[in-house]
């Protein structure tokens, strides 16, 4: 476990190493403030302290951010899909990782997330322990100030943070440390700003001030011994964090200028001096003023000559900046091409689509590991706590009571799919999914997962199953209706076809299941009892007594001889009736 002097020095070398990252990084983040000025000093004046044309930048930062930040599907799949058991503990654990999602609020958080990806060119993920709900929770942290260290094969080994604070808030966080973070300041006007660094790694969590002489607020072990953080970085050839703006900072800049320039071209104009004739003595300003002259043409204000290039250069400037940003010029409504085919909007937006997709696979990774993290938390740190968690499934609310150390045992896996509509418009990825199925090249299943919504895999199925019965008995109960017209002309009554028919309909108006009305209108009645036929008087000495043995065969009453008259009450058997045949003839 570092101390706190070798975790300064650590973030001393961070810093050192990450100057360049950190200047990009300072450069993009004021020009998305409209704070360019501050980038380029030197081509702005007091006149003009700020840009005159809209913050392109920011305006394609935002809109790529709003179509990457829609979360994925979330589905833990069994090792065995053929045991119901093994299903049903699969779909439970897939409402608990869409637990840990909604109790983060990522959707919330993926708009920023996304925006700092684009922006900065990276995404860090933090699972961090709620011990006032008992429950794991992931938080999207700034790249800005951020200093992951990654090993070769991309893993995690630290995360530090720096985060710039004032005194007083940062006082009130902390009272027990009041007097020390104030300092001499306590009785100022004015609290300065302080650096807070937080520092995560396989054995602690560490919070401290190195403006206070490290002074340690919060030290905490890492109960899973591993570090519980997830970075992913846009592609880049040297390995450098780049944002998706970082070059065309210089190209929005020329597109400010050039505006300014403009705007004091057709101020000059307006404001140019006036040539009049040399016969006019006097000059007369302001509205419906009269001059005087022989030659009244010849008055009006001197002409600024401009080549006729200057005012399709801003469009040339527009153009080059959507090319670096490679943000189409359909996302603005400037569609030039066919509404019919829409063969034109596909092209325009091709590149656009790339880059979602391409994000949405890092972000899928971070997911996973995240989930999986929340998973081995939440049964080492919480697992004899029994929880209930709530939520919806298709709009259907839910409530699961679970124990995470019985419902996770050690399954930490999580399937994370954007699905295949990533980076398509939904008319050609549908047209995708069913032309892949009907083909029977995927299975329902595959399509239900790669669906990019909040979606429960198998309880879909489970209620596809159950609409598709449904339908099997109204057919059975339409086909059952039409045996009445055989009926009737046969003659026959149809009068029980249409009483259970009746009662199936008067269940459904009373709200009733279709499968139990058809049940209980279709049950048959139980047969009647039969009644044993009375007994010659004497029979029932002879009968046995319940649980006795039969009587022998010598204290057996002897049997009637053939051609014998039957007992009165008793049914003649075979042998007589052929006896009684026999005497007849």
């Amino acid at each position: 476990m570092l101390s706190v002097k070798e975790v300064d020095a650590k973030l001393a070398r961070l810093r050192t190493r990450s100057s360049a990252r950190d200047q990009r990084m300072r450069d993009v983040l004021s020009v998305r403030q409209g704070d360019i000025s501050k980038v380029y000093p030197a081509m702005f004046s007091e006149e003009y302290p700020k840009p005159l044309v809209a913050n392109f930048i920011d305006v394609a930062a935002r809109d790529l951010a709003e179509a990457m930040a829609p979360l994925p599907s979330f589905n833990c799949s069994a090792t065995n899909m053929v045991s119901d058991a093994a299903r049903k503990a699969a779909d439970t654990r897939t409402r608990i990782a869409n637990f840990y999602v909604t109790n983060s609020d990522l959707q919330l958080q993926m708009y920023t997330a996304a925006d700092w990806y684009n922006t900065y060119g990276l995404g860090i993920g933090m699972v961090e322990m709620d011990f006032e709900d008992n429950n794991p929770r992931i938080r999207m942290l700034n790249p800005f100030g951020t200093y992951p260290e990654l090993d070769r094969y991309g893993r995690v080994l630290s995360v530090m943070q720096v985060i710039v604070t004032d005194a007083e808030t940062l006082a009130a966080q902390y009272p027990e440390y009041y007097d020390l973070i104030l300092g001499r300041n306590q009785y100022g006007l004015s609290s300065p700003y302080i650096s807070m660094v937080k520092y995560h790694d396989k054995d602690q969590d560490l919070l401290y001030l190195p403006e206070r002489k490290n002074l340690v607020l919060s030290r905490t072990p890492n109960i899973l011994g591993r570090p519980m953080a997830s970075v992913i970085m846009r592609s880049s050839l040297d390995g450098e964090a780049r944002g998706q703006f970082d070059d065309v900072l210089s190209v929005q800049l020329a597109r400010a200028r050039f505006a300014i320039l403009q705007i004091q071209a057709a101020e000059k104009s307006i404001q140019a001096p006036i040539a009049i004739p040399q016969d006019v003595q006097e000059l007369a300003l302001g509205p419906d003023s009269i001059m005087r002259s022989a030659n009244p043409q010849g008055i009006r204000r001197v002409s600024l000559e401009l080549p006729p290039g200057v005012f399709t250069e801003s469009g040339v400037l527009e153009r080059e900046l959507r090319l670096g940003a490679r943000y189409p010029e359909s996302r603005s409504g400037n569609i030039d091409a066919s509404v019919v085919t829409g063969r034109g909007v596909q092209a325009l937006q091709a590149g656009f689509d790339t880059q979602i997709k391409a994000a949405q696979a890092q972000f899928a990774r971070m997911f996973q590991e995240l989930i999986s993290v929340c998973f081995e938390a939440d049964e080492k740190v919480f697992g004899g706590i029994p929880k209930t968690i709530k939520g919806t499934d298709d709009g259907t609310p839910y409530v699961l009571k679970y124990t995470p150390s019985r419902d996770i045992k050690g399954e930490y896996g999580v399937d994370v799919r954007y699905g295949i509509m990533s980076g398509m418009d939904p008319n050609r990825a549908i047209i995708a999914l069913l032309q892949m199925r009907s083909d029977k090249l995927v299975s329902r299943d595959y399509v239900r997962r790669e669906i990019p919504m909040d979606l429960n895999v198998t309880q879909e199925e489970q209620r596809v199953d159950i609409e598709e019965m449904r339908d099997s008995l109204r057919v059975a109960v339409a086909q059952y209706a039409q045996a009445i017209p055989a009926l009737a002309a046969q003659g026959q009554d149809p009068s029980e076809i249409i009483s259970r028919i009746a009662s199936v309909i008067q269940g459904r108006q009373k709200g009733q299941s279709l499968e139990s009305v058809i049940e209980k209108a279709f049950t048959p009645e139980p047969p009647p009892a039969q009644q044993m036929p009375p007994m010659a008087p004497g029979m029932e000495q002879q009968l046995p007594a319940a649980g006795a043995a039969p009587a022998p065969a010598s204290q057996q009453p002897p049997q009637e001889q053939a051609g014998q008259a039957p007992a009165a009450g008793q049914k003649p058997d075979i042998a007589q009736l052929l006896a009684g045949i026999t005497g007849a003839a």
